[in-house]
Formats: C-alpha cells, sequence, structure tokens
C-alpha cells in the first residue's frame, strides 16, 4: 500500500512539474556558465547579461555570466579550453580574442578552430575613427591637414596593444603618409576619459565606444570601417569611400563551447539564441548599442570568422608585426 501511495505520488509530481513547462523541469540541470574576457559594466558584459536573461527562459536552465577579464579575453579563452563539453561553460567574445589575439601573441593558450566550437553569432559592429573635442577637424581630410600642421605627427589613442585598432592607426598613416603613433590603454575606458580631456587628439576604436559620446557632441567621429555607412550613425562616412581597400569584413560578436561539447546542446542552444536575437526588445537594445543585429547559424558564424581572420592575417603580416 506503500509503495502504491509513493508511486501514485511521484507520477503526481511529476505531472505538475510538466505542467509548470521547461525552466521547472531544469532545476534539477547544472546552470549554463556564459563567461566574458572583460570586466562587469565593459559593453560585452552588458551584452552578455541581456542574452543571458532572455537564454534562461528559452533554455529553461539558469545561465550565470562570470567575468573572467584579462590579456584582451586570453584567460576567459583558456577556461573555455579547460572547461569540460557538456553543455555547461560557454563564451561570449568579439573579433579579438578569436580572431586576432591568437595571430599577435606567440602563446596564446588556445586554438580558437581546434578548441572552440562556435553556437551562433547574434552582431557586427565597425571600429572607427574619432577626434577629440579640442581637435578643430569634422572629416579625415582636415584631421590629415591637422596632422601635417602639426609637423605630421600624431598620436592616436587604442584601446588595446596589438589589436584591430592599432593596425588601423599604421593603415591611416600609411596611407597619408603621416607618422602616427598608436598609444595603448587598457581599455577603452581610460581611453575615453584621455580623448574627452583632451589629453589625445584622436583615438580609434568600436562604434560602440563612442557612440553616446557622438550623440551628445562631446566626440566626433570622422570615419568607420565597413562596406556600408552605420544606421546609428549616417552621417559618418566609410574609409571604402575615402579608398580604403579590404576593409568591408567587420568585426563580430558570437558565442562559442568547447570543441566536443554534444551536438544535441549545440543545436538547443543556436536555436535559443536565434530566438532571442529576434526579440524585438533585445534587437533595439543592440542596436542602440551601435551593433548591427542579426542571427548566425554555427556555421554562418564559422564563414564569417574565418574570413575575417584571413583579412586581418594578411594586415597584420603587411604591417611587419611580430607575435610577442
Amino acid at each position: 500500500m506503500l509503495n502504491r501511495r509513493r508511486f501514485s505520488t511521484t507520477i503526481l509530481g511529476a505531472a505538475a512539474l510538466a505542467s509548470l513547462g521547461p525552466a521547472a523541469w531544469a532545476q534539477g540541470e547544472p546552470p549554463i556558465h556564459l563567461l566574458v574576457g572583460f570586466p562587469a559594466g565593459g559593453g560585452s558584459d552588458v551584452i552578455a547579461r541581456l542574452l543571458a536573461e532572455r537564454l534562461e527562459k528559452e533554455l529553461g536552465r539558469t545561465v550565470l555570466v562570470e567575468n573572467r577579464p584579462g590579456a584582451g579575453g586570453q584567460i576567459a579563452a583558456q577556461l573555455l579550453k579547460a572547461a569540460k563539453p557538456d553543455g555547461t561553460t560557454v563564451f561570449l567574445s568579439h573579433d579579438h580574442t578569436i580572431s586576432i589575439l591568437p595571430q599577435v601573441v606567440k602563446k596564446p593558450g588556445y586554438a580558437p578552430h581546434e578548441d572552440f566550437t562556435p553556437l551562433g553569432g547574434f552582431a557586427t559592429f565597425v571600429n572607427g575613427l574619432a577626434v577629440s573635442p579640442g581637435t578643430p577637424v569634422k572629416s579625415v581630410p582636415e584631421f590629415v591637414e591637422w596632422v601635417k600642421a602639426q609637423g605630421g605627427k600624431g598620436s592616436v589613442g587604442i584601446p588595446a596593444p596589438a589589436s584591430t585598432p592599432e593596425f588601423l592607426v599604421q593603415l591611416i598613416g600609411k596611407r597619408y603618409g603621416l607618422d602616427l603613433t598608436p598609444v595603448p590603454y587598457k581599455g577603452s575606458a581610460p581611453m575615453m576619459a584621455d580623448m574627452l580631456g583632451n589629453q589625445i587628439p584622436a583615438g580609434v576604436g568600436s562604434v560602440q565606444d563612442f557612440i553616446e559620446y557622438q550623440r551628445a557632441g562631446k566626440l566626433q567621429m570622422i570615419a568607420v570601417l565597413g562596406a556600408q555607412r552605420q544606421a546609428a550613425m549616417p552621417d559618418v562616412p566609410t574609409l571604402a569611400e575615402l579608398g580604403f581597400k579590404g576593409l568591408e569584413d567587420t568585426p563580430f560578436y558570437g558565442i562559442w563551447a568547447p570543441k566536443g561539447t554534444p551536438t544535441t546542446f549545440i543545436n538547443g542552444f543556436s536555436q535559443a539564441l536565434d530566438k532571442v536575437v529576434a526579440m524585438p526588445d533585445v534587437r533595439k537594445s543592440l542596436t542602440d548599442m551601435g551593433l548591427t543585429v542579426g542571427y548566425m547559424s554555427p556555421q554562418q558564424l564559422d564563414k564569417r570568422e574565418r574570413a575575417y581572420t584571413q583579412v586581418w592575417s594578411r594586415i597584420i603580416k603587411d604591417s611587419g608585426f611580430q607575435p610577442q
């Protein structure tokens, strides 16, 4: 009799649990740890927390954002490589950690194509050149003439050494015959502070770094990468319009898992990400940050990443940069 009661109770409990949906079933599953290679409060962190909240509902599992900052995302990437491929650890990142860093560091401690598997992408963005409020120019031609008037030499801030912005500064200097020195900072925040304080005349960074200051009239963006102008700042010309070639491939944001992660998890996560990216409020929030929002399947993200890596591999090689 006791066994029958227990059996009945179990069946009733399971039926009640099922009626509550996947979130209730997932209470017994371990959480998903979403690694971010940059500090809390930064752009990648804000994006991760926005997506994590919605992914929880779609996956029916807790998604915990874990900030593991340091070395341009290298520490977080190494942690992903070391994680068990069981669907409990994933990594949100952009192009620097996935495509650029492995080419500029002798021993990055990971190889993206060998150690990671893509789960899906959700946005692209562009880098751009902006001038500080005390720099009296409103266009690239005016900036070039202004630097020439200073003796042909100038300093341009960049968020990190051996990064896409550093190589962009070199390309701009080479094209216009200027002696431009990239000045590396420990992130975009201190670079922005120096630009706003006119401690440095210009900076190269992502649109996300500049967009709020551009809207407030505190900085002036004078050029962006990409094949077309950005919807968030349609008056800012592209470098392609100014004659630069081979810079049409834009940086990207995506999520990766350790190599060997089960296909069932990859497919389920990818489908959930697709649904989240399609949500109007999520799209608006990401667009307001200066991102071009669009879901990419694991295969599409892999293809974009490989093409982007190839482009910048050539640029880095042509610059004469040696891995450090």
